[in-house]
């Protein structure tokens, strides 16, 4: 159930971008879809998994429904930021659920956490760039660094002897802190200066 909860945050996130842009159902479908397994696919074919969502029906029936749900409301109900924070919360969980995976799969801690990253990014990346929109990897905003908090804390408290589900909250919730703060306060990573 977490899993697929996290799927339509994600997938929120991408209805709301077509929304932004004013888009047709069918856009909204596919932004969701997108942003909501990318990340996941890319996972799982580097690990050599099954592709999840392929297999399993309700993750893309999640997207579709979070895509319709998104244009069935009116615009008014979505604050500008709304999108931003799904992303977070999808961001922090998606670093945990990408690291888990891949360790199940007997990946070794390093390349693991890189593999919470790509589960947590890559889907909104994709988003971006169907919406035509500056990647958030071209922006000094943290971004990728909470994935990659979320990801290294959960990896490091697995690897230390903590229990999967407490190593898990612990981990999210750190990384969708450090999110939150940067959308809030506009942290961000000091730039190449040359």
């Amino acid at each position: 159930m977490l899993d697929l909860l996290g799927i339509a945050v994600f997938a929120a996130s991408g209805a709301l971008a077509a929304a932004n842009k004013q888009q047709t159902i069918v856009t909204f479908a596919f932004f969701a879809l997108v942003t909501g397994v990318g990340g996941g696919t890319v996972r799982d074919l580097l690990i050599g998994a099954p592709v999840f969502w392929v297999h399993d029906w309700r993750y893309p029936a999640a997207c579709l429904a979070t895509a319709l749900l998104i244009w069935v409301t009116p615009k008014h109900i979505w604050r500008p930021k709304a999108l931003d924070w799904f992303d977070a919360v999808g961001l922090a969980a998606y670093a945990v659920f990408g690291a888990a995976k891949s360790l199940s799969f007997g990946i070794s801690p390093l390349p693991a956490i890189m593999m919470g990253v790509i589960t947590a990014c890559v889907g909104g990346i994709i988003r971006e760039i169907l919406a035509h929109e500056p990647s958030i990897l071209l922006r000094p905003e943290l971004y990728v660094t909470a994935a990659a908090l979320t990801a290294a804390l959960f990896v490091g408290l697995v690897v230390a002897g903590i229990a999967y589900p407490v190593a898990a909250v612990v981990a999210a919730v750190a990384g969708f802190m450090l999110r939150g703060l940067a959308i809030w306060k506009q942290l961000a990573l000091p730039a190449y200066r040359g």
